[in-house]
């Protein structure tokens, strides 16, 4: 089972609830502090991912192994 840091565990588990606009997720996630770098740590190992959605524009949709990890964490059933 990977380690993940809890932080980012909540973030993918946000963003698996339902596709979200980048907008959006920078938004919410945003932080002005350079240690705190979780878009990064969820974006880089490809736990989720930017599509261009025809109606949507820009969004956030977790992958195939952040869905892996969720569930390897007992955030998904």
């Amino acid at each position: 089972m990977r380690e993940a840091d809890p932080l980012v565990l909540d973030f993918v588990e946000w963003v698996a609830r339902e596709p979200r606009a980048y907008s959006e997720v920078i938004g919410a996630w945003k932080t002005s502090c350079p240690r705190l770098t979780v878009w990064e740590d969820a974006a880089d190992p490809g736990l989720v991912a930017r599509e261009s959605v025809k109606g949507m524009g820009l969004v956030v949709k977790v992958t195939g192994d952040g869905e892996k990890l969720l569930r390897a964490h007992g955030r998904v059933s």
